[in-house]
């Protein structure tokens, strides 16, 4: 009886072959960290380092035998779910903070912070690349990938450039989806250069007497415990971790469904829906995933407090998301199509871009910081430079540098900020599906109407977010003013 393939078929194991490519360059990456002490001191995570490694091997290998040792489909495929994966093991983890009015006003105020940087990176990335585009001719829009590649890290840069890359609604981006991962891996580049360069200033001012050499070597404290009063066991019929994997993927493919069924309406109504807001449905399967998973979690807890067994655990949901963060990341960089450097309208609009945010993102932070987080300005900068240009994970690399226990605010702030920087960086988001409308193939046809639209509203936007954010200093002062 033939069953079509054989199990020694190369298309059998090409998918274990591309994941243990991945596995390795991350534990290679992670071991040449531990050697070498100059690289263990840029704080680089070890996912970028081997995506780097994969990347240049990968084009080692294509030269010398001109077929390449993994699909560049899967790569993107991987660092897609890996991001919305990764959102729904974290929303599924139970939220046990406790509240005070000083701790919701910092955890608002970080939210702020984050949703102003994104548009002071957009504004000036959209500013940069409409000015190029009267020198290049490159695609105008390209800069609203900067916010995406460096505030919402790899899978959100990749989303929005394959987005552009493959729409139908106007002339699309070649190169799109390597462009917005190529921005996200110099974000995690920058975000070492920066931490280290504001690390060494508080060296310099005597701010750093226990600063610990490596940071990854601590335990990680703030783990929850493996199991609590009330759960599962860890092994009986059906593992554990088994149990929380299956809710995971269930929850992300129950995002799938509510996803597929709007675009069927979408697809229904036509025109602007299905060129625009279509893409933007499928853009955000880490937000949709995020919902779903809030009302999952909300359902087994309604069911525990009847008296059922509590299923989800922090834990192995903590474990599971940093599996998939690590390979969204190595998967992404992977990823990367280095062809496009050839062309000048992909290389210099990136290279300024990635220059210019980084710079602003460092200066914006240290002014912010020192007079929103005055009590803990060194933890609150370096946990949200390492956020806003790499990702969550990387602003928890830096701080541990000065703050290994999690003493200050400044962790708690980045986990629970999220709500807020949804909230208000959603009229951004649409903004993303606005703004390339009316480009054409010829650059002289093309019309940018819609593109200045989104950089004014950026700019509005941007000055309305600094008013809520500073909104002591500034009305505090005329309120005083008042009084005298």
């Amino acid at each position: 009886m033939t069953t079509g393939h054989n199990f020694w078929d190369a298309s059998v194991w090409s998918l274990m072959i591309e994941l243990t490519i991945l596995l390795v360059g991350m534990l290679t990456a992670n071991m040449l960290r531990r050697l070498i002490k100059p690289l263990r001191q840029s704080l680089i995570p070890s996912s970028v380092l081997g995506g780097f490694l994969i990347l240049f091997a990968n084009i080692a290998y294509e030269k010398i035998t001109g077929a390449p040792v993994f699909s560049r489909m899967t790569m993107e495929t991987l660092t897609y779910h890996g991001l919305g994966l990764g959102f729904v093991a974290m929303a599924l983890r139970s939220n046990k903070r406790q509240k005070s009015k000083e701790s919701n006003i910092a955890v608002f105020d970080t939210g702020v912070t984050t949703v102003s940087t994104y548009l002071l990176q957009g504004l000036l990335g959209l500013s940069i690349t409409i000015g190029l585009f009267f020198v290049l001719g490159n695609w105008p829009v390209s800069g609203v990938l900067l916010p995406m590649g460096y505030g919402q890290g790899p899978g959100q840069a990749y989303n929005w450039g394959h987005v552009y890359e493959t729409a139908t609604g106007y002339a699309s981006f070649q190169y799109g989806g390597s462009f917005g991962l190529t921005i996200a891996a110099m974000g995690f580049v920058f975000a070492g250069l920066g931490g280290v360069f504001y690390l060494q200033r508080m060296k310099k001012k005597g701010q750093l007497n226990s600063l610990l050499q490596n940071a990854d070597e601590m335990e990680d404290l703030s783990a929850e415990t493996i199991t609590e009063k009330g759960e599962i066991p860890l092994s009986e019929s059906l593992d554990k971790l088994t149990v929380q994997i299956g809710l995971v993927v269930f929850t992300y493919m129950a995002a799938y469904a509510v996803m597929y069924l709007i675009s069927m309406g979408l697809d229904a109504l036509g025109g602007f829906f299905t060129s625009t807001v279509k893409p933007l449905i499928w853009g955000f399967n880490f937000l949709i995933g995020t919902v779903m998973a809030i009302l999952v979690r909300n359902m087994l807890r309604g069911l525990t407090l009847r008296g059922r067994r509590q299923y989800l655990n922090n834990f192995m949901l903590a474990r599971i998301s940093g599996v998939m963060f690590d390979l969204m990341v190595v998967a992404s960089i992977a990823a990367i199509d280095l062809s496009a450097f050839s062309h000048r309208e992909f290389i210099i609009p990136l290279s300024i871009i990635c220059v210019v945010g980084a710079v602003a993102t460092y200066l914006q932070m240290d002014f912010i910081c020192k007079r929103i987080y005055p009590q803990y300005s060194n933890e609150a900068f370096l946990s949200m430079y390492g956020m806003l240009t790499g990702t969550a994970s990387t602003g928890v690399i830096l701080l541990r540098e000065i703050d290994p226990l999690f003493q200050t605010p400044a962790a708690n702030n980045l986990v629970y900020q999220q709500l807020w920087a949804i909230v208000f960086g959603f009229p951004m988001l649409l903004l993303l599906g606005y703004a390339p409308i009316g480009l054409t193939a010829d650059p002289a046809t093309s019309n940018l109407t819609n593109a200045w639209i989104t950089l004014a509203a950026l700019a509005v936007l941007l000055v309305a977010m600094n008013l809520i954010l500073f909104r002591r200093q500034i009305f505090g002062k005329k309120k005083g003013k008042q009084a005298a």
